[in-house]
């Protein structure tokens, strides 16, 4: 940290928080269809890893609207990746907005963040069994 406090949270580590009203479903879900299990329970609860990076789903009382990424990952074969949830039984979105339409589920994103270096992505989006909306992207070099 800088000494003049402006850079505070650089160097923190980001750590999604998903809600489930129903953490037993959710565990279901994300063991089943993506072939997650988690690394860490607590009451109410439960901590998954991917690639290093961390998330949790926390019993909750709310739900997420779902009209937002809540959380991407990242994968080196979008296509490859899509027909395999497609067989465990996930559901792909529709997306039609300006700038932005699937086609087969698939979104084909002009630009990226400038630190991606790349040229595009190419994204897709699903529901989690809590109504949580995840994306999965595939950088294009």
């Amino acid at each position: 940290m800088s000494t003049d406090g402006t850079n505070l949270l650089a160097h923190a580590r980001v750590a999604t928080r998903l809600p489930a009203q129903d953490l037993d479903r959710a565990r279901r879900f994300y063991a089943e269809k993506l072939g997650l299990d988690p690394v860490d329970e607590r009451p109410g609860g439960l901590l998954y890893r991917c690639a290093g990076t961390e998330f949790v789903l926390f019993r909750s009382t709310g739900a997420s609207p779902g009209t937002f990424t809540q959380m991407a990952l990242e994968v080196d074969d979008i296509d490859t990746v899509m027909a395999e949830l497609r067989r465990r039984g996930v559901s792909f979105e529709d997306v039609d907005v300006p700038g932005l339409v699937t086609r087969d589920g698939v979104a084909e994103v002009e630009g990226n963040y400038p630190s991606k270096g790349a040229r595009g992505e190419r994204g897709a989006w699903f529901r989690d069994s809590e109504g949580n909306m995840l994306g999965i992207g595939e950088p294009v070099r």
